[in-house]
């Protein structure tokens, strides 16, 4: 399997997008379309990047980077906010949050992917084992 990435984005299409996208460039995704389930699911699921949407009903996407922040086991996990927001100082708000990285909607699908992999460590390869004594 490859890097674990949490989707956030209560959008069933924009939601499906990013899944087939990421599954196709073999990452491991995690949907979740209630922002009131992100905390719980990112415990969970132990993700490398959390791709968030802002704009969602119940919980603000701003919020919830926030919240991931002040988690001791989550404030390392970088966070790709995806937003349809677009005016001055928006980006500015979301990396005031605690994004690391900011893509607008409509995205691009070349420089989603670039986003995601500036922010993700290099995959490790996986080691061949040692000879054991013959």
């Amino acid at each position: 399997m490859g890097q674990k990435i949490l989707i956030v984005e209560d959008n069933e299409l924009n939601l499906k997008l990013f899944c087939d996208l990421l599954r196709a460039h073999s990452f491991e995704v995690e949907p979740v379309r209630d922002g009131r389930d992100a905390l719980d699911r990112a415990r969970a699921f132990g993700p490398e990047l959390v791709i968030m949407d802002i704009q969602m009903p119940h919980v603000s996407g701003l919020e919830l980077i926030e919240q991931m922040k002040a988690e001791e086991t989550l404030r390392e996990v970088p966070v790709l906010a995806v937003t349809a927001y677009a005016a001055r100082g928006d980006e500015e708000r979301i990396r005031d949050a605690g994004a690391e990285g900011y893509v607008s909607k409509p995205i691009s699908v070349m420089r989603f992917v670039e986003a995601i992999r500036a922010l993700l460590p290099p995959p490790q390869p996986e080691r061949e084992p040692e000879p054991g004594p013959i």
